[in-house]
Order: structure tokens, then C-alpha cells, then sequence
């Protein structure tokens, strides 16, 4: 494992990580949370069989910059083979600094291919695919898993244990069973139950919406790192609030509208420069420009305005028009 990355997870410094999430964590994103303070990033999570097929949208997700490092890039696939050949051709062509295996996703169609956390409901295949991919590569192997595949196979401890003794170095754990998908609460006494049970670092996952929730996990688990996904939407300043919390420092107000405004078109024109066709980036921009303004007063029609763009400066336009409206309301 790289010597930086094991510093953070060793050391008594908790590591902030940026959560792999489809559409989200790609790389305009990772790099502004690594400037508010993200310690790792992981990429979105890719197809191992879109990889061997040399598929073109799935190869643009391997794209990275070194600043975003230490980064992982994320697989998925139910087929040993296949899945440690992808991880071979992306450690020798991309050069991440670890290959981490999904078996957290609950989505429909990567469940129904046996992926993600369809793969908790057979351990022995958990481990055949770690093993695998340990073979394929020289660089550290991670795994992110579930609680379990449902309720009634709910059992983090033993899913743990079966991919540690299948060679992964640094596991995440995001503390609900496929069932439950993102309802109800992550169950933080399984994290906790995890660190205790293994002798690789424990990063923990689930419900840690600000800083203080940072505090609180790493308070209550003793887990090594923290993974922050849905909390980091329209949010990367979190980063900084988590750190400022775990260090016991005063945590940082959330930004102003203008502050929050310059984030957000930051993030913009990066994901066209990233994307390269302005339309196509905005239009899947959108989602953020909703979550950026969450939280804002009238931010609901500016939302419905927003959804509508599809150039930068039509954004721009909206954004601008909003704060001076929000001036002459406070004159």
C-alpha cells in the first residue's frame, strides 16, 4: 500500500473518504473535496466486463488527475476471471493507487447481474473474487460490503472476516443490508463490532449528514476512517466540517449563497472542461445545481429554473439574478 495512504489509515489521524457514488464521484467532484479536505477519493463504481469490453463510456470513468490522488478506482463483477483481469488492465494502464471491490451496491441492475451486494448472498463467491483480483494486481486491494444481503442474512462480522482472509487490506462497511436500500438508520454498533473483530482498518459508512456526525462515528466505532457519500451532495465543505470536528476545532458554518455560488459554478465548469460537450455536461450537471441550493429560502423555483438549463451562462444568469433579488429583499 502506498506509504501516504497507509500513514492515514495507521496513524491516529482519521482518513476522510469520498464515497464511490454512480454520477457523482466523478473527477471535477473529487478534486474539490480533496480541497476541502477529503484525505481519499474513490471513482465511481465501473463495470469489469465494460472494462474488458474496452466499452468507451465506462473507460472515461478511469479517468483521473493526480491531484485527486490517493484514489481508488472501484469495480464491480460476479465473474473471478473477468473481474481480475479488469483490475490487472486498470492497475497497468490507469495507475490508481488501490483497486477496491463494490459489494455495497444495492441498485436493481448491477444486483440482478449478481454484482454489487448480490454478491453477499454467496460468501465463498465474495472470496474467489477478492483472491482474484489480489492475484491480478500488485496494488492494495480494498472491498466495500453491506450488512448483508437482507435482514435475515444480516451478518457484517462474518462477511468481514471472509474478505480480509481473502487479502483485502482496508475495509468499508456501510452499516445497512441491501434491503433496506437507503431507509432507516446505518447501524453504527456493526461498524463498531467489525473494527473490534479485524486487524485491517475499518472505514465506516451510513448517515453522517455534517461534521459533527463524523465525530460521533469515529467517537463511537473507533473506525479507522469515515466515508461520506449522500452528506457530500451539493456539499463538498463538509470535508472541512468533518476535519474541524474530529480535530476538535470550531466547525465552519455552511457557506453563504454567494459563497455556495462560486462552489458551484467552480464545479461547473470543470465538469465541462472534464466532459468536453458543454450541453451534455449540463444536462447532467443539473442534479447538482439542485443540491447546491437545497436549503436556500424560495430555492424551490430557482431549482425548477435551474432543471431547465443547459448552457453555463444560462446558470450564471439565474444564480446572479437570485442574489440580487435576495440583496433588495434585505435592503
Amino acid at each position: 500500500m502506498p506509504v501516504h495512504l497507509w500513514k492515514l489509515l495507521a496513524g491516529e489521524r482519521t482518513a476522510l473518504y469520498l464515497a464511490p457514488q454512480a454520477g457523482v464521484s466523478e473527477s471535477p467532484f473529487r478534486r474539490l473535496c480533496r480541497r476541502f479536505g477529503a484525505d481519499v477519493v474513490v471513482s465511481e463504481f465501473v463495470s469489469a466486463e465494460g472494462i474488458r469490453r474496452g466499452n468507451e463510456r465506462t473507460l472515461e470513468h478511469l479517468r483521473f488527475d493526480d491531484a485527486e490522488r490517493p484514489i481508488g478506482v472501484q469495480l464491480f463483477g460476479a465473474d473471478p476471471r473477468g473481474l481480475a483481469d479488469a483490475a490487472a488492465l486498470v492497475a497497468d494502464v490507469y495507475r490508481p493507487d488501490f483497486i477496491d471491490v463494490n459489494f455495497g451496491c444495492p441498485v436493481k441492475k448491477v444486483v440482478s447481474r449478481n454484482g454489487g451486494s448480490g454478491c453477499l448472498r454467496d460468501l465463498d463467491l465474495v472470496e474467489r473474487l477478492l483472491r482474484a483480483v489480489v492475484r491480478a494486481t500488485p496494488l492494495p486491494t480494498t472491498v466495500k460490503i453491506r450488512s448483508g444481503w437482507s435482514e435475515e442474512l444480516r451478518d457484517p462480522v462474518e462477511i468481514a472476516r471472509r474478505c480480509q482472509d481473502a487479502g483485502a487490506r482496508v475495509l468499508t462497511l456501510h452499516a445497512r443490508s441491501r434491503t433496506q436500500m437507503y431507509s432507516g438508520q446505518a447501524d453504527w454498533d456493526e461498524i463498531a463490532a467489525v473494527v473490534e473483530a479485524l486487524e485491517i482498518p475499518v472505514i465506516g459508512n451510513g448517515d453522517v449528514w455534517t461534521g459533527q456526525d463524523a465525530r460521533r462515528m469515529r467517537d463511537h466505532t473507533r473506525c479507522a476512517g469515515i466515508m461520506i457519500a449522500r452528506g457530500s451532495h451539493g456539499a463538498p465543505w463538509i470535508f472541512a466540517q468533518a476535519r474541524a470536528a474530529l480535530d476538535g476545532a470550531r466547525v465552519p458554518a455552511d457557506p453563504d449563497a454567494p459563497e455556495r455560488f462560486r462552489v458551484v459554478l467552480e464545479h461547473a465548469r470543470n465538469a465541462i472542461a472534464f466532459e468536453r460537450d458543454e450541453e451534455r455536461a449540463m444536462i447532467e450537471f443539473r442534479k447538482h445545481l439542485g443540491w447546491y441550493t437545497k436549503g436556500l429560502p424560495d430555492g424551490r423555483v430557482l431549482r425548477q429554473r435551474l432543471f431547465q438549463v443547459r448552457r453555463l451562462a444560462e446558470a450564471e444568469r439565474l444564480l446572479q439574478a437570485y442574489l440580487a433579488q435576495a440583496e433588495r429583499v434585505a435592503a
